[in-house]
């Protein structure tokens, strides 16, 4: 079938408003079309978005001459635009703070393979950090009060730090709705449960209240939930991370301000608290959380189905609090003021996946950040936009193709070549009700 002829006229509706969503409409308008639908269960900024977040890493590096495949080509050119937009797009560059970032581990065969995959000196301004003093010269006094057993890393404190997601993501939203584009949110109105088949293709979708929304082109942006509205031929998998919060003073908080990036890619990270909740945020690292269960959009068959809940599980919690008691000891103790699981969507290689469908060709898929989802946030949208026009450049175009052929057999336990906690992807199946932290209340369903 022969999808209808794209024009600044045509109906573009967008499934999901969470940092991708926010970001295609955006662009999308600025091209100069003039009718934009974006559909969501929830207000922008929506609890269950993985952009909903006070902090979130960015950080630019070239690629490695030794690493020059396809796909770190790709990406680094994904992340060079986007630091692009940080710094110089107006909608995202109040919240971008290039604080630099530290990339470290404590274990060797960890270290060595930060040294192999992640740093270059020869192309970019690293710092070499070799015992605690030095991790604690890298902010003020007070702050690092840890013995960072056999921790070592490198500082690199150009074109690196950290984003304030949901500020970002509110601010592109605003932008977008100023320039035209419509928003449906909530539920039942902007909660979609079907795409739309009509002649071979898809024409839109169908929300929870009845309301059948027709497009000429539809984009599929709804991060881990996309899964259940499109059959991915197991190309994603919904996996989550845990993040909590401790309070600081307003005192404390002004002495924590502009900090690097502390992250062990095998313990977790740390940023500066946030300026509004004076609120420190401090993620333990591991493979990731998966939900698997018997999923009858998918026959039966066993899929990680994602869920909502501002708890993390205790396991979690404990984790967070040694990878404190290495750094600053002198916090680990403190209650938790907030937890939520984050959920992402990882492709079988972690590349993006943005590209039209082979069957429908009126459907675009923008979805799988794979855990680098966030700090695209300025420049995603124009990559989307380029796919929808069919001009996306080739260097990109190969990697975040349609490829089922990565997914066949697929091994939903792989770790993805992420490190920390049981060194194994863990299932919330697995968790038992009390043992998960009970901070506050709220639970989303999706």
């Amino acid at each position: 079938m022969t999808p209808p002829v794209l024009t600044a006229k045509s109906m573009i509706l967008i499934i999901g408003a969470g940092t991708w969503g926010c970001s295609a409409a955006l662009h999308l308008a600025r091209r100069g079309y003039e009718n934009i639908q974006v559909l969501d269960p929830f207000d922008v900024p929506s609890p269950i978005a993985a952009g909903n977040d006070v902090n979130k890493i960015m950080e630019h590096k070239e690629v490695k001459d030794s690493h020059k495949d396809p796909k770190s080509v790709a990406f680094a050119t994904c992340t060079r635009a986007a630091l692009k937009g940080w710094k110089t797009d107006p909608v995202f560059s109040p919240f971008f703070h290039e604080t630099g970032v530290i990339v470290s581990g404590s274990t060797p065969e960890i270290i060595q393979h930060i040294k192999e995959g992640e740093i270059d000196p020869a192309q970019g301004n690293f710092i070499a950090l070799d015992n605690a003093e030095d991790f604690r010269k890298t902010m003020p006094s007070g702050v690092l009060t840890g013995e960072f057993p056999g921790w070592k890393g490198w500082f690199s404190p150009k074109d690196a730090g950290w984003i304030h997601a949901r500020k970002a993501m509110v601010s592109a939203y605003t932008e977008a709705k100023r320039l035209g584009v419509r928003f449906t949110t909530g539920t039942p109105h902007g909660k979609v449960v079907s795409l739309i088949h009509q002649n071979g293709d898809v024409s839109g979708a169908q929300t929870a209240d009845g309301t059948i929304h027709r497009a000429d082109y539809t984009i599929l942006a709804a991060g881990a939930g996309s899964d259940q509205l499109l059959d991915f031929k197991k190309q994603l998998r919904p996996t989550a991370w845990t993040l909590c919060h401790i309070s600081m003073t307003p005192e404390e908080a002004q002495k924590y301000r502009n900090l690097p990036v502390l992250f062990n890619v095998a313990k977790g990270f740390f940023m500066e608290p946030d300026e509004d909740k004076h609120e420190l945020k401090i993620c333990d690292e591991h493979p990731g959380y998966c939900n698997f269960v018997k999923d009858p959009q998918h026959a039966g068959e066993k899929r990680s189905v994602p869920f909502a809940k501002h708890q993390i599980p205790l396991e979690a919690e404990a984790r967070a609090r040694s990878f404190l008691r290495e750094t600053m000891p002198h916090l680990a103790e403190r209650p938790l003021s907030f937890a939520r699981i984050c959920w992402d969507t990882d492709t079988v290689d972690r590349a993006f996946l943005i590209d039209r469908h082979p069957e429908y060709p009126s459907l675009l898929v923008a979805v799988g950040g794979s855990g680098n989802g966030a700090m695209q946030m300025p420049s995603i949208g124009g990559f989307i936009a380029d796919a929808l026009e069919g001009k996306l450049q080739e260097e990109l175009k190969t990697v975040v193709r349609w490829r089922p052929e990565t997914a066949i057999e697929r091994d939903w336990n792989s770790t993805q070549g992420r490190f920390g906690g049981p060194d194994r992807v863990m299932d919330f199946q697995d968790v038992k009700n009390n043992e998960w932290t009970c901070i506050g209340s709220g639970e989303y369903k999706l």
